[in-house]
């Protein structure tokens, strides 16, 4: 069945079909990939489940849409219609992140979605304090069900307004952000379809949110704290410019695993 599945998939363009095809199985037999060795043949009813979510799968429907969960750094977080789901390249944004962040730092994660980089840092390093805003009520649900426990508080906002956590001006240490950036133009894949537009796509060429955001960081961010934020691969020079000019320091741009431009970061200009 997962054979047949594979190709199935295979056929309609899914870019991993055997994995995906043995992952759905695996969801439908409520057991992890590596069981599937040992599993029991399925039930007939099983069957009907696992065609159904293979023909779904191949009309490009996300994998995690399908499964209800998107695995992201040491955790599983619940995705579905009406939010971004989280990729793995995000969690070299994390790994900047954690390394930039002080003993019992203050973090706000900005245009959070489901949360990913928000549990991420809140799970790993339980002395931070974490803000998570989100101006989607959709996404924003699925924001609250994904930080319950991890300590992290989300935040129900439009993160390049002025009063957004007004009272945190001046006193973070690290502001992390996956903004809409995509500009419309670009060709995505299917599987984005699937993913709300506000989370995707951005006008002025993908900078319409990176920019006031970028402003706003400066504001939330006391003097030597690091801002960090995901862009589409066409902002390489772009991206560290906006930070120059929104008084960030120190700006770099670092490449996916691919070695495609995908986040930028800075370090708020000290004091004379």
């Amino acid at each position: 069945m997962i054979a047949e599945a594979a190709a199935l998939l295979a056929a309609a363009g899914v870019p991993s079909p055997r994995v995906d095809a043995e992952l759905l199985a695996a969801h439908v037999a409520g057991l992890r990939r590596s069981q599937l060795l040992i599993a029991d043949r399925p039930t007939f009813a099983q069957g009907l489940v696992f065609a159904g979510l293979v023909e779904r799968r191949c009309t490009r429907e996300p994998l995690q849409h399908l499964t209800g969960s998107a695995a992201f750094r040491y955790g599983e977080l619940a995705v579905g219609p009406g939010v971004f789901v989280p990729r793995p390249e995000t969690e070299l944004l994390v790994d900047w992140a954690l390394a930039h962040l002080p003993k019992g730092g203050i973090v706000i994660d900005a245009c959070s979605g489901s949360g990913a980089v928000a549990h991420a840092i809140a799970t790993e390093r339980p002395d931070a304090t974490v803000w998570a805003v989100e101006i989607d009520p959709d996404a924003f649900e699925w924001l609250e069900s994904n930080l319950e426990g991890t300590g992290a508080t989300p935040v129900l906002a439009d993160a390049t307004a002025a009063g957004t956590l007004a009272e945190l001006d001046g006193t973070v240490d690290l502001v992390t952000a996956n903004p809409p950036y995509v500009p419309f133009e670009i060709e995505v894949a299917p599987e984005v379809d699937f993913d709300p537009s506000g989370a995707v796509y951005a006008d002025e060429a993908g900078l319409a949110v990176i920019q006031p955001l970028a402003v706003r960081a400066a504001g939330w961010l006391k003097p030597g704290g690091w801002f960090g934020f995901e862009h589409d691969d066409t902002h390489g020079k772009a991206a560290p410019a906006i930070l120059g000019v929104s008084g960030f320091t120190e700006t770099e741009d670092h490449d996916d695993l691919a070695g495609r431009p995908r986040f930028a970061t800075g370090r708020l200009g000290l004091s004379p």
